[in-house]
């Protein structure tokens, strides 16, 4: 299908919005457009400007969400409710992208309400500077506990989170030395977390971050090349002025926002699909003392960003809530809140709950047979159902190109996107329409189009964003 300029305006737009947040409706991708792009991207690195998810609208419907310890095996529900509501959606893919850094999981921690500190926090300083959240991950009671750092004592080092703080959060595996991960962990010795009460009738007690110091090394530590009385802060800040940790760090940006990498484990023999757009990217960070909201404005308006549509595998937690900002009729949480929540982990992403530290593998791992059922299903259900306000949108609108089988085939590729489908998915398409003769509106042609978008949405290209 040949784009008109109006329609790559609208194009481009849905491919921000689908990177940036969860996708949107053409009513939103068309007021956008009128906006402009680069106001578009100032406006979603700026989510203070909109009205926050009242989290407490989701707590009246279901109470004991608060605090929730393990409780239903499905405490990530709120975070669930808050991303389809969101006004803000940039500032809840943040979240989601620390997330799948900072992995941090229920299955060990226990207290999903202590994993959900950490998502709001990623959400209150996820645009600002990198050093922020590494200081607030490395005092996070979750994170401590995740990672053994409440073992790791000056008489008796734990390496577990010093490790993972040069190989997973920073730098990658090859940048650092095994003296170094020690000297690092010797630095933060002594920060640990104060332990609970026992539980009240209304759920848990928080737990909270605790320096202890006389359980701290106060020695010198030989890190990276630099020698000196180091604590956790300094050896972060050393870190960071490594030209490395720029490298990882912009690379994570580039697979996450832009298009698939290989796995972080292959890093370091494997070099970025873009060595280019990463040093871009990498030069960015540098230049801005690691701001995150900086860096991505750079990194939304570059060609490489715009040149790459559809070249990432959608994450389920991307399928379901972008499906869901689309179809409507969500504007309150409902029993269905929880078979959403639990549908993304079915697709394999238990959200709070990673499979480890190193978080989900990304890209074409994300599919196997049973995935792709999962994800078709849950598509085709919810786009099926005419009582849903976006889908009844998008009925009327597709009506509007006429009745002949192409031109409505044409009309839901670029109203479900605008989607890029091979030749032969559109001709095998329009061959199946045209069996049928022209859609008629009066007779059942309504019935006719919700199979077309059946079968649009369990295309190989529907599972791109």
């Amino acid at each position: 299908m040949v784009l008109t300029k109006a329609d790559t305006k609208i194009d481009m737009m849905a491919h921000l919005m689908r990177r940036a947040g969860f996708g949107a409706s053409r009513e939103e991708l068309e007021s956008r457009s009128l906006l402009g792009y680069e106001e578009t991207v100032e406006e979603l690195l700026a989510p203070s400007l909109q009205d926050p998810v009242d989290r407490y609208q989701f707590l009246r419907y279901y109470p004991m969400w608060w605090k929730p310890g393990t409780m239903g095996g499905l405490g990530q529900a709120e975070w669930v409710w808050t991303m389809i509501s969101t006004k803000a959606p940039l500032q809840e893919k943040m979240c989601l992208f620390y997330h799948n850094i900072f992995a941090t999981g229920v299955a060990k921690v226990d207290h999903y309400d202590e994993i959900q500190d950490m998502i709001d926090m990623f959400r209150d300083k996820g645009l600002g500077k990198y050093k922020e959240i590494l200081m607030e991950v490395a005092k996070s009671p979750a994170m401590i506990y995740w990672l053994d750092n409440n073992e790791n004592h000056a008489d008796s080092v734990n390496e577990n989170w010093g490790r993972e703080l040069l190989e997973l959060f920073t730098m990658g595996v090859g940048n650092y030395t095994e003296t170094d991960v020690r000297e690092c962990s010797r630095a933060f010795t002594g920060w640990t977390l104060e332990h609970k009460l026992p539980r009240f009738h209304m759920g848990r007690w928080d737990w909270e971050f605790k320096f202890i110091p006389e359980d701290h090394d106060y020695t010198d530590k030989e890190f990276l090349g630099h020698t000196g009385n180091f604590d956790g802060e300094e050896i972060i800040d050393i870190i960071l002025s490594k030209p490395a940790t720029a490298q990882f760090i912009a690379r994570h940006l580039y697979s996450f926002f832009v298009a698939d990498e290989p796995q972080v484990p292959a890093w370091s023999v494997t070099p970025p699909n873009d060595p280019k757009a990463v040093d871009f990217l990498a030069e960015a960070l540098m230049a801005s003392d690691y701001h995150m909201g900086t860096v991505l404005q750079k990194l939304f308006t570059s060609d490489f960003f715009k040149e790459q549509r559809f070249s990432r595998v959608k994450n389920p937690t991307e399928v379901v809530i972008s499906t869901l900002r689309l179809v409507g009729g969500t504007d309150r949480p409902s029993p269905e809140t929880l078979d959403w929540t639990g549908q993304i982990a079915y697709m394999g992403q238990d959200l709070l709950n990673p499979p480890s530290v190193e978080g989900w593998h990304n890209g074409i791992e994300w599919i196997n047979s049973g995935t792709l059922m999962k994800r078709t299903n849950f598509v085709s259900e919810l786009i099926s159902d005419t009582e849903r306000p976006g889908v009844r949108n998008i009925i009327d609108r597709i009506k509007l190109a006429g009745s002949i089988p192409k031109d409505v085939i044409d009309a839901c590729l670029d109203i479900m996107g605008p989607m890029d489908v091979s030749d032969q998915t559109r001709r095998e398409l329009i061959d199946h329409s045209e069996k049928q003769g022209d859609f008629d509106w009066n007779c059942d042609g309504e019935e006719r189009l919700i199979e077309v978008l059946q079968l649009l949405v369990a295309t190989r290209e529907y599972q791109f964003a």
